[in-house]
């Protein structure tokens, strides 16, 4: 693990964090925009949803230039220009449409941060090790999501929330400037080799059934933590911030965990295949919990919460199933195509729950309502589970 002590990685990880912690924020964030700006629960799944469109968008641009400018400028340039800019926007909104202009901006500038690290782990690590470390720094850019619980909650209740915006649109141009001084290349390909293509990337069978589970297995979580743990927690139980902070800081938790755990858990499970089965498998019987039981109880509400969490975790895992049949001359674009699938699939699922929201909750209580939003995350999530288990093994496993 000493590739994750460099500087350079450092400062990726670091702009992780605030990628993970620009996609989540939403949640705490509902009372007070609702309050101040009107922005309800439809509005910020808009918003939330704008974020992993634009993050979507930007992969294969962002992989084409990782393998003709590199990682160190891509990563810098984005998170600057985007990140930095659109969370001052974000600190100067007036109305809803000014969160969709703000995190749009967000998730372009966030769109190269996990993929910057990964695809030097990819270059110049071999495909047996490329699990753990992204995992890795998965665990600690997952922080974000816990900064973005009740420590969030605490921050606005002491200096306000624009102010919060402000100071951390000032974080987020300082890792931007650290990426650009530390931040290594990998070495380039040589100019007589392969270019590759998107089509040759299409054309690697074994992605086929991969591509199914990794559009939906992360989606779910994400769509929960970052939208929906916050008013789910509110209209079902009647939750205070506090409490909605220490639910989303459960989920956030069980990210971190589970992303460190990638690697002793493959060893464990004997292939990242084999435990892609076991973890998604059991987001299944959870998310199908929620569907049937919304209403619970508090504790065990808070306990599926962070087994989604959990789950959401084995998207470092479907990601290095993928990235072991990907060849040197297509790393680049590889990586980010199966990422833009994952972060694509959030982004359709987030768009689409506001209409399902909606409908469900005019036509019953809160309870009833929230079961159909569950219900609409777990059929996907079946669906690509299922398919999974029509993928080859890793060439090496």
């Amino acid at each position: 693990m000493r590739a994750l002590l460099s500087a350079g990685i450092v400062s990726l990880i670091l702009a992780y964090t605030l990628s993970q912690f620009y996609r989540a924020f939403l949640a705490v964030l509902t009372p007070v925009l609702q309050a101040e700006l009107g922005a309800g629960p439809d509005d910020l799944a808009i918003s939330s949803g704008l974020w992993f469109f634009a993050f979507a968008a930007m992969q294969l641009p962002i992989g084409t230039a990782f393998d003709r400018i590199g990682p160190r400028r891509t990563v810098s340039t984005l998170l600057a220009l985007g990140g930095a800019g659109g969370a001052a926007v974000f600190a100067l909104a007036q109305a809803p449409w000014h969160l969709h202009v703000a995190m749009t901006l967000m998730g372009i500038g966030c769109a190269p941060a996990l993929m910057g690290s990964s695809y030097i782990f990819a270059r110049n690590y071999p495909a047996s090790a490329f699990g753990a470390l992204t995992g890795a720094v998965v665990g600690f850019g997952s922080l974000g999501n816990i900064l973005g619980a009740s420590p969030l909650v605490w921050v606005i209740s002491a200096i306000g929330w624009r102010p919060t915006l402000w100071v951390l649109a000032g974080a987020t141009l300082a890792v931007a400037i650290a990426i650009l001084i530390f931040v290594r290349d990998p070495e380039r390909l040589g100019s007589t080799g392969p270019r590759g293509s998107l089509v040759e990337i299409l054309r690697l069978r074994a992605l086929w059934f991969i591509l199914p589970l990794f559009s939906v297995n992360y989606a779910a979580s994400a769509a929960i933590r970052g939208l929906w743990a916050g008013p789910y927690m509110a209209e079902v139980y009647g939750a205070s911030e506090t409490l909605i902070g220490y639910a989303t800081l459960a989920m956030g938790l069980a990210m971190v965990i589970g992303s460190f755990l990638v690697g002793p858990a493959t060893r464990l499970a004997g292939s990242v295949r084999r435990l892609a089965l076991i973890v998604n498998g059991m987001a299944v019987l959870v998310m199908a919990g929620l569907w049937l039981a919304p209403d619970a109880g508090v504790i065990p509400a808070i306990t599926m919460l962070a087994l989604i969490g959990l789950a959401g975790a084995s998207f470092t895992v479907v990601l290095a199933h993928g990235r072991a049949f990907l060849p040197p001359h297509l790393v680049g674009r590889g990586v980010t195509f199966l990422n833009m699938f994952s972060i694509g699939g959030a982004a359709v699922l987030q768009f689409a729950s506001r209409p399902i929201y909606r409908a469900a909750s005019a036509g019953g209580p809160p309870p009833e309502a929230y079961s159909t939003l569950f219900l609409f995350f777990l059929i996907p999530l079946t669906v690509g589970f299922v398919l999974y288990f029509l993928t080859p093994e890793t060439p090496d496993a």
